[in-house]
């Protein structure tokens, strides 16, 4: 029997919405693949269907659908019964890989789909969904860092999704005239070393809570930036801030309201010296509120899991002349974060 060819295709209306409903399936699929480990397994060597069975202990037919499924969406390959990595595999879902992703699709399999799950329960009251869905654990740091595994798991995703941004956040603009950078929630510190690798007169700090400090100074270490990057233990809300005259927040003011971004962007300001500097690093709404899609379906992850919400420009700008800078630079970069800098 052959495979005919489809005479009466879904017409582009249909395929939007055929499309959104196989969305959360794929996604489901690949989160699940990395879960099981199946691209770690590939990198060691090819394997067949029966050699899959064995290794995980899995049912034959349900682990060939799933390896069906990623060799339909382009992460796996199959020729003459052999499944092989293919290249975003190789390179974003392996643990080891240096540029994994593996860490933040865990974190979105274990944390963000359950929160999602609520979504409607979080439009039509406001406010995250921790509670509703993990047992009152309304701090999502307790969470994500519950135990050693977790927290390196979670910054580890954030580490590989900094990675894609931070060259381009940090190119986006003139930053050879700063001498110090303290990245404020800087975790493992990508964007510090993308800066100091770029500006080499340049010298970094990352400034994050105790529980990250050992984790950050591997990265940093990893990085062989040790003799320029310095990690501070410290909370940005409660603790002084250590002398620069750059800082930065990359995808932490999304994380909060405004009652509690203004404070912050007031000490910033207050701590700068004349002619210092805030880099902001987050997804950018468009003036007319209509898109990017990314931009708002990030948005809608921050209200199932923070008190937060993304922005616009202007709103950014609001936010930091209320707290005392006198002009905000914004440059779109076209990657999964944009950039501004917020000048004293």
């Amino acid at each position: 029997m052959t495979n005919a060819e489809p005479t009466n295709q879904p017409g582009t209306d249909a395929r939007i919405v055929l499309d959104l409903l196989d969305g959360f399936r794929a996604s489901k699929a690949a989160f699940t693949a990395v879960s099981l480990g199946i691209f770690d397994l590939l990198h060691e060597r090819p394997l067949t269907l029966s050699q899959f069975t064995q290794q995980l202990n899995a049912n034959g037919s349900a682990i060939e659908r799933l390896l069906g499924a990623c060799v339909a969406l382009h992460l796996l390959s199959l020729t003459d019964g052999v499944y092989r990595n293919e290249p975003p595999a190789e390179r974003y879902l392996r643990v080891e890989s240096p540029e994994t992703l593996s860490g933040y699709v865990l974190y979105s399999d274990r944390v963000l789909y359950p929160l999602w799950g609520c979504l409607g329960n979080a439009v039509k009251e406001g406010t995250n969904r921790w509670e509703q869905v993990f047992d009152g654990k309304a701090n999502l740091f307790d969470h994500f860092f519950a135990t050693d595994d977790e927290k390196r798991t979670f910054l580890a995703g954030m580490h590989g999704a900094g990675m894609l941004s931070s060259p381009a956040a940090v190119a986006a603009f003139d930053l050879g005239r700063f001498r110090r950078m303290l990245d404020l929630g800087g975790g493992t510190g990508h964007l510090v070393m993308e800066a100091c690798r770029q500006h080499h007169n340049l010298q970094g700090v990352i400034f994050d809570l105790p529980s990250i400090k050992t984790v950050a100074e591997e990265y940093v270490h990893a990085a062989h930036l040790s003799d320029r990057i310095e990690v501070i233990a410290g909370d940005f809300f409660a603790d002084p801030l250590p002398p620069a005259d750059l800082y930065a927040l990359g995808r932490i003011i999304h994380d909060w309201s405004e009652h509690k971004v203004v404070p912050l962007l007031e000490k910033i300001n207050e701590s700068l010296p004349d002619g210092g500097a805030l880099l902001i690093c987050e997804k950018l709404l468009n003036d007319k509120r209509d898109g990017p899609a990314t931009a708002y379906l990030q948005s809608l992850n921050m209200l199932v899991c923070t008190d937060g919400r993304e922005r616009t420009a202007v709103e950014y700008e609001s936010l930091v002349k209320s707290a005392g800078f006198r002009e905000l630079q914004v440059h779109c970069t076209g990657q999964p974060v944009d950039a501004m800098l917020a000048l004293k």
